[in-house]
């Protein structure tokens, strides 16, 4: 391994940072959750607990409601739900975190697509009363969907099944054997109650029995590996730079985020869809001149040619350059209240990059109790999770949703007036056992 890549590997590994998700049924108890953990992990301004206290008392309540740290919508609140997709920002002396609180209901399933689409681990609750439902199925299926490589199962009011280990233990074998099947890499079941602060962030006296770690021990210690070598190095170009002035009178940048990768000095690249080659001349961040920059970062790169780029192109090792087509064969999770129906006319969106598309046709649409596929069910609604094939007008350089989560995600819009309607991956749906070993003995996953 080279120096430079070295020094890379060395920022990103001090770079603690987790991204995740909560997500399960109605009044599961996720916002009390993640109350709780940032409560007794002391993430919580004095203000902010205040306030919470002051509401709490004026809906009668003894105790302040820690949920209403994060349910902070006025209809939240008065229906005690969680409708929008709440992020919070906090910090242990192990790791910074940054949280997405879904919601539970049906008719916000796609929130929770939004929420967990960039999490790296996604903390599935379950009502200790009620078991795996089918809301869970579904939520597991997203997580799947969406590569989370790990994915906490936290069975719940435990306090109200009298911290019974037989209840606990079943739900556990029933999720995991459910959530197996789909293709998830990593389970954790953690037995935990949200409303007492049993193995939320301190260890439960109640639960002798259970000698796991708590939701915030297993948050801080989960291995989040950022492993170059594994990378597809990818450039979606954003802006192309061409100041013209006195004192650039020749500069031409091509501008954008990184989305995965490192990009190098002397590399040569293909430029998608055109296929054009070149060599990186100079990489510019920060004002500065660099001879490498990974993602996330947002540079500037300089080509030795002059070749007609655009917005929307992307720029790629030429040995590592992804396939281009116009046929996308994918998974997507619709999300608009109208249906998504073959032979509907659609932008697609992946990048910087938006052309027009055609719903060729809708193979499948998954059936979340058993995980069988519906053939043919001409169109998807709001929350479905199917199949879809679509032909684009212009060629597009799409990885397998499952190499990369960046260049193999896409969004389909309503040209008419720029709805969101679905949420794509490309390539096959669920991981398969195969594919689940082959990433349990490598270091990491490619985000």
């Amino acid at each position: 391994m080279s120096t430079s890549t070295e020094q890379l590997s060395d920022q990103l590994a001090a770079t603690t940072l987790l991204r995740f998700a909560t997500a399960g049924s109605v009044d599961d108890g996720k916002s009390t959750l993640v109350g709780r953990l940032l409560h007794d992990s002391k993430s919580v301004l004095a203000d902010q607990l205040e306030a919470v206290e002051h509401a709490s008392r004026s809906r009668g309540q003894e105790a302040p409601d820690l949920a209403l740290l994060t349910d902070g919508l006025r209809a939240e609140r008065e229906q005690g739900i969680t409708i929008d997709v709440a992020y919070r920002y906090f910090a242990t002396p192990r790791r910074r975190f940054i949280l997405a609180d879904t919601p539970g209901h049906v008719q916000y399933t796609r929130n929770m697509v939004t929420g967990a689409s960039t999490a790296e681990l996604a903390v599935v609750l379950v009502d200790a009363r009620n078991g795996v439902v089918e809301q869970t199925r579904r939520h597991a299926a997203v997580a799947a969907l969406l590569r989370v490589p790990h994915v906490v199962l936290a069975v719940n009011k435990m306090d109200l099944v009298e911290y019974q280990e037989s209840v606990f233990a079943a739900i556990a074998e029933e999720f995991t054997t459910y959530a197996s099947e789909l293709g998830v890499p990593e389970i954790t079941a953690i037995p935990i109650s949200a409303l007492a602060g049993d193995n939320v962030v301190e260890p439960s006296a109640n639960m002798d029995w259970y000698g796991g770690p708590t939701v915030l021990e297993h948050l801080e210690t989960v291995p989040v590996s950022h492993d170059l070598t594994a990378c597809h190095a990818r450039f979606p170009v954003q802006y192309v730079i061409r100041p013209q002035t006195a004192e650039h009178p020749d500069y031409r940048g091509y501008a954008g985020q990184i989305a995965a990768g490192a990009f190098r000095v002397g590399e040569e690249i293909t430029v998608l869809p055109s296929g054009k080659k070149s060599t990186i001349t100079a990489i510019d961040a920060l004002g500065e001149s660099v001879d490498i920059a990974w993602a996330p970062q947002s540079v500037t790169i300089r080509l030795a040619d002059d070749i007609d780029i655009s917005r929307g192109d992307l720029l790629a090792p030429s040995g590592d350059a992804p396939a281009t087509s116009q046929d996308v064969e994918a998974t997507v999770c619709h999300v608009a209240d109208q249906p998504l129906a073959v032979g509907q006319r659609v932008l697609l969106k992946h990048t910087t990059r938006t052309v027009k598309a055609i719903v060729k046709d809708i193979p499948s649409r998954l059936t979340l109790d058993d995980l069988s596929q519906h053939p043919n069910p001409g169109q998807l609604v709001a929350n479905d999770i199917g199949r879809v094939v679509v032909r684009t007008a212009e060629p597009l350089a799409l990885d397998a949703y499952a190499d990369s989560r960046r260049t193999g995600s896409f969004l389909l819009i309503d040209p008419a007036d720029g709805t969101t309607l679905a949420a794509g991956m490309a390539g096959e749906s669920f991981a398969t056992a195969k594919a689940v070993a082959a990433v349990d003995e490598e270091e990491g996953w490619d985000f």
